[in-house]
């Protein structure tokens, strides 16, 4: 059983791997995300005569949740509701899938209208935990992982990744269930106590500290240190480079 009074930076020297969050954690996509469901959202809650959208939205509702969960948060929220719909919809407003589908749009509009490249922290920090032999994996909600990490420059940094699509393809559930994380663990060939989780959602946060992973590092990136402790973190940095004497 993993000893809870040692949940600390030390645990990383006797990691076997690190299971990276894309959004906020490598790539600062949270904020082509943000424009993305500002886009979106801004309009449409205007044409329903509610609560205007708001970046507090993004952090309470959205953060780190499959796309689709999102989006019925956000509904839910200002008490609207939609027909669920399919996941083939066209993009639009008329079923929770369309909007979904067309936040997608929104999001790849945004990223070739403004690029990516990792936070140089993390970066330096994938880099040394390669060079250290750590095994290393990305979990993410997103099924845009793979465009971000090719315009980020390090898809080939990592043999697995676990996102949005393998999840709807092998039936896993999304954060903040463990299982995405589990799965990634799984494929690395680790258990979970041989892992860190490394995250910077609260939902993400929770599916880590809900899988028995042995440690959960939460990365502050806006959403504030307190709420990432709260929902499980053990530790919480601003920057993934502050980590780096702790690596073995």
């Amino acid at each position: 059983m993993t000893d809870t009074m040692t949940r600390d930076a030390r645990r990383l020297a006797t990691a076997r791997a690190l299971l990276f969050d894309l959004d906020g954690v490598l790539t600062p996509t949270v904020d082509v995300h943000m424009r993305a469901w500002s886009r979106l959202f801004t309009p449409f809650l205007e044409a329903h005569g509610a609560a205007p959208y708001t970046d507090d939205d993004y952090y309470l509702h959205i953060d780190g949740k499959p796309r689709v969960d999102g989006v019925r948060s956000l509904l839910a929220s200002r008490g609207l509701t939609l027909p669920e719909g399919t996941p083939d919809d066209a993009a639009g407003e008329d079923t929770v899938w369309a909007l979904g589908n067309r936040k997608n749009d929104a999001f790849a509009a945004e990223l070739a209208e403004n690029g990516m490249a990792p936070y140089p922290g993390s970066l330096d920090f994938l880099i040394a935990a390669l060079d250290a032999g750590y095994g290393v994996a990305v979990v993410s909600s997103s099924r845009n992982a793979d465009p971000v990490l090719r315009a980020a420059g390090i898809r080939d940094r990592f043999g697995v990744v676990v996102d949005g699509v393998v999840a709807a393809h092998e039936g896993i559930a999304g954060k903040p269930a463990p299982d995405t994380y589990l799965r990634a663990a799984e494929l690395l060939g680790f258990s979970a106590e041989e892992c860190v989780v490394l995250e910077d959602a609260h939902s993400g946060v929770q599916a880590g500290r809900d899988g028995g992973f042995g440690l959960v590092v939460g990365v502050d990136r806006g959403v504030g240190p307190q709420l990432l402790l709260d929902s499980g973190a053990d530790i919480v940095v601003d920057d993934l480079a502050e980590l780096l004497p702790a690596l073995r």
